[in-house]
C-alpha cells in the first residue's frame, strides 16, 4: 500500500499538489477493494455440492436447497417409514456414511448429526472438508434456530424464514387446551419416553396435554418401567412407533397385555424426530385427541 501511495504522490516526502487529489481517489479505491475482499472472505460461498450424513439433515437439505445443490443424502431418506421426504429423495444419489464415498463426491459442504457417523465426520474434518454439525433440538426455539442456520449456510435464508413462518402459523392454529388438561405419556421402544425439557414435552403442552413423564422420568429422554406406566394411569398413551414398522424385541413393551384396552394414539417417530413442518402435524393429531372425552 505504501508503495502505491508513493507512486501516486500521496505519501509524505513526495511532491505535487495536483497529484494529491488523484492519490486520495486511489487511496479510497484501494481501501474499498481491501474491505470488499475481507467481506467476501468472511462470507462462505454458496455450496453447490451438499452431502448429508444424517436423516434430519436430509430433510432440511431436500426441502430448502435447489435440487442441483444436493450431491447426496443418506439411504434412509428414501424410506417412507422413517423419512418425511422419501418422494424428494427418490432421484437423489444416496450414501451410507462412509468416508471414502463422501470424499469421492467432492462436496463443498457436508452436513452431519451430532451423534451419527462420528468416525466419518472426524476423518472429513481432518481432510479439511467443510462440515456443518446439527444437534438435537430440545425446544421449538431450537428447531427454528436450526432451520434458520441451515438455510443461511446453503444460501437460501428466505426459504428457511418461510418454513418457520408456516410452522408458527400451524402451531398458532391449534385449538385451545381444554380447561381440564388430559394426561399423556409418550411410550417408545424399550420403555423410553419424553420427559421434562424435551421438544416432545413442549409439543404435548401446546396440543393441550399434561405430560406425566415430565414428573416421572428423571431426564428428558428417560425410561419408564411398565409398572410405572400402568400405575400412572394416563388418559392417553402415545405409542411412538409406526404401525408398519418391522417387528423387534424393543417394541414388545408397547404390546404388553397390561396396556391393552387403554386409550392410545400411534404417532410415527418421523413426525417429531426432526426439525420440520411435521412437528406441527404431530401437534395437530394430538390436539384432536385432547378435546375428545371418553
Amino acid at each position: 500500500m505504501r508503495h502505491l501511495l508513493r507512486r501516486a504522490g500521496a505519501w509524505p516526502g513526495t511532491g505535487g499538489a495536483a497529484m494529491r487529489g488523484g492519490a486520495g481517489l486511489l487511496l479510497a479505491a484501494a481501501l474499498g477493494s481491501l474491505c470488499a475482499g475481507a467481506s467476501a472472505k468472511a462470507e462462505a460461498p454458496r455450496p453447490m455440492r451438499i452431502v448429508s450424513l444424517n436423516l434430519c439433515a436430509d430433510e432440511l437439505v431436500l426441502r430448502l436447497a435447489d435440487p442441483d445443490q444436493v450431491a447426496s443424502v443418506t439411504y434412509l431418506a428414501r424410506d417412507p417409514r422413517s423419512s418425511n421426504v422419501a418422494d424428494r429423495a427418490r432421484d437423489v444419489p444416496v450414501n451410507r456414511g462412509l468416508a471414502e464415498e463422501i470424499v469421492a463426491l467432492r462436496p463443498d459442504l457436508v452436513i452431519v448429526g451430532a451423534f451419527t457417523t462420528r468416525t466419518t465426520t472426524a476423518l472429513l474434518r481432518r481432510l479439511g472438508l467443510p462440515v456443518l454439525e446439527l444437534g438435537v433440538p430440545d425446544s421449538l426455539a431450537a428447531v427454528y434456530d436450526q432451520i434458520r442456520g441451515v438455510a443461511e449456510r446453503i444460501g437460501v435464508p428466505e426459504r428457511g424464514a418461510a418454513m418457520i413462518a408456516g410452522m408458527k402459523a400451524a402451531f398458532a392454529g391449534l385449538p385451545p387446551a381444554p380447561p381440564q388438561r388430559p394426561t399423556a405419556i409418550v411410550l417408545r421402544p424399550n420403555g423410553f419416553t419424553a420427559g421434562r425439557g424435551s421438544l416432545v414435552d413442549e409439543i404435548l403442552g401446546l396440543a393441550g396435554f399434561d405430560n406425566l413423564a415430565a414428573r416421572l422420568a428423571s431426564d428428558r429422554m428417560g425410561q419408564l418401567a411398565l409398572e410405572e406406566v400402568v400405575a400412572a394411569q394416563p388418559d392417553l398413551l402415545v405409542i411412538n412407533a409406526a404401525s408398519d414398522a418391522p417387528p423387534s424385541l424393543a417394541d414388545e413393551l408397547l404390546h404388553h397385555p397390561a396396556l391393552a384396552g387403554r386409550r392410545t394414539l400411534g404417532l410415527p417417530t418421523r413426525l417429531w424426530a426432526c426439525a420440520g413442518p411435521e412437528l406441527a402435524e404431530a401437534a395437530r393429531r394430538l390436539a384432536a385427541r385432547a378435546g375428545r372425552p371418553e
